[in-house]
């Protein structure tokens, strides 16, 4: 292996060298969430074909649906053993309290996120700090954030709020990995009147952080608003949503045209009724990691 990521091995592997890479090279590196094998399997699949750098995450809830969070490392680690995936994979927390970012710490993942925007600021500073120095400690990355990200994610509610420069100037300081910045940004579905994102605020964070900033809620933001938040700044795009969207249109479409109820073709095997949503997964991937500008390794 050469070029910006010949330092990283093909193992798991926290994020710190491949979004400062992303940061300083004006591309971003995609993060997808896993909700099962199909969703493990497929992301994992879009990475090796592309040859580029992947971070899978689980959410709380995720996390909770699939086992636990030593289950969801053990199937990321086996999955990419089984696959022969050979390209740099970061295992993520997404949106942890500080309880779940402990528990990610202690079982191993390569990188959290401690979400303490709906603590009072310095509460979530205190808090951030102590992530830092537990997570650091065993070479784990850690994510921040600051300004609420609208929309739901696992109940916790945010009204799309734009991120305070000076708040995220001093949980920058706190040596934290990357940090996650609201500029309009929301999770799940974006609504008709939806203004779209602010540059003008994005560009005054970029201007005084060099910290690789994220974009949660990349699903649904139009590919020229990605293109131009990644240069200026963010090396992180979050995207979960849109997988979800793509898996169920895949699924219906299979079920609609009744290839489930071929009883010779044993078109009800869950391996089959599955397969269309997991292409579909692997295809979404490959176009966000595209947008992205992500480069092979």
């Amino acid at each position: 292996m050469n070029g910006i990521f010949g330092g990283l091995s093909m193992v798991l592997t926290n994020g710190n060298e491949i979004f400062n890479n992303a940061r300083k090279g004006k591309y971003a590196v995609g993060a997808f969430n896993i909700n099962d094998l199909e969703w493990t399997r497929g992301i994992l699949a879009a990475a090796q074909e592309t040859q580029t750098p992947i971070l899978v995450q689980t959410s709380m809830g995720a996390a909770k649906y699939m086992g636990g969070y030593e289950l969801c490392l053990h199937l990321v680690q086996d999955t990419i053993k089984s696959m022969g995936i050979t390209v740099p994979v970061v295992m993520h927390l997404d949106h942890g309290n500080y309880e779940a970012a402990k528990e990610c710490i202690e079982v191993g993942y390569n990188s959290v996120m401690f979400d303490g925007h709906d603590l009072p600021f310095d509460e979530n500073l205190e808090k951030t700090k102590e992530i830092v120095k537990l997570a650091h400690a065993k070479g784990i990355s850690v994510e921040a954030e600051v300004g609420s990200i609208g929309g739901t994610e696992d109940g916790i509610t945010g009204a799309g709020e734009l991120a305070d420069v000076e708040e995220a100037k001093t949980l920058a300081a706190t040596g934290v990995d990357y940090l996650a910045v609201g500029i309009g940004n929301i999770h799940g579905v974006y609504p008709e009147n939806w203004q779209g994102l602010s540059f003008d605020r994005l560009k005054e964070l970029a201007d005084v952080i060099d910290t690789p900033l994220v974009l949660h809620g990349g699903s649904g933001i139009p590919k020229e608003q990605i293109i131009k938040a990644i240069s200026m700044g963010i090396s992180k795009v979050n995207v979960n949503t849109e997988l979800q969207l793509a898996f169920a249109k895949a699924t219906r479409e299979y079920i609609e045209a009744g290839h489930d109820q071929d009883v010779d073709a044993k078109g009800y095997d869950p391996r089959k009724l599955l397969a269309p949503g997991t292409k579909a997964i692997t295809d979404t991937t490959i176009e966000r990691i595209k947008w992205f500008g992500t480069p092979s390794i």
